[in-house]
């Protein structure tokens, strides 16, 4: 069992919480990387990402494909020298409190609401270990 990250310094807690897109990266079947923008929110104590998409989008797909033990996956930010990443394992939710949870801390950080997707989903990430110059 991995053992818990070392507690994120204030400075990566506020650079995930500026607004910027992100990237994530997922494993195809064959074990290819699939990298894709993404918007992401990171909750307050720091152990929990999410993203959401569609039910049938392929970062969705491949996330499930990995099965009930979660799929490993990294979400990056850029900004200029400042990066981080977020390892950790993936899976996806799909109830209506999971969305709707998900898509209120989406607008808190992107200040503004998602488009309505009848489909929508959250891939939820808990975060293992964390890289970065913030």
């Amino acid at each position: 069992m991995p053992m818990p990250p070392t507690p994120a310094s204030d400075e990566v807690r506020e650079f995930w919480r500026e607004w910027h897109l992100s990237t994530l990266t997922t494993l195809r079947p064959d074990g290819r990387p699939h990298v894709v923008p993404v918007g992401v929110t990171v909750d307050e104590e720091f152990g929990i990402a999410r993203v959401i998409c569609s039910r049938d989008s392929v970062k969705a797909r491949n996330v499930r494909a990995a099965g009930a033990g979660g799929a490993p996956v990294a979400l990056s930010q850029v900004d200029r020298r400042r990066w981080s990443t977020l390892e950790g394992r993936a899976l996806v939710r799909d109830d209506p409190d999971s969305v709707r949870q998900a898509e209120d801390r989406y607008a808190v950080r992107y200040q503004r609401r998602p488009r309505v997707n009848p489909q929508r989903v959250v891939i939820e990430i808990a975060i293992e270990r964390r890289l970065g110059m913030a």
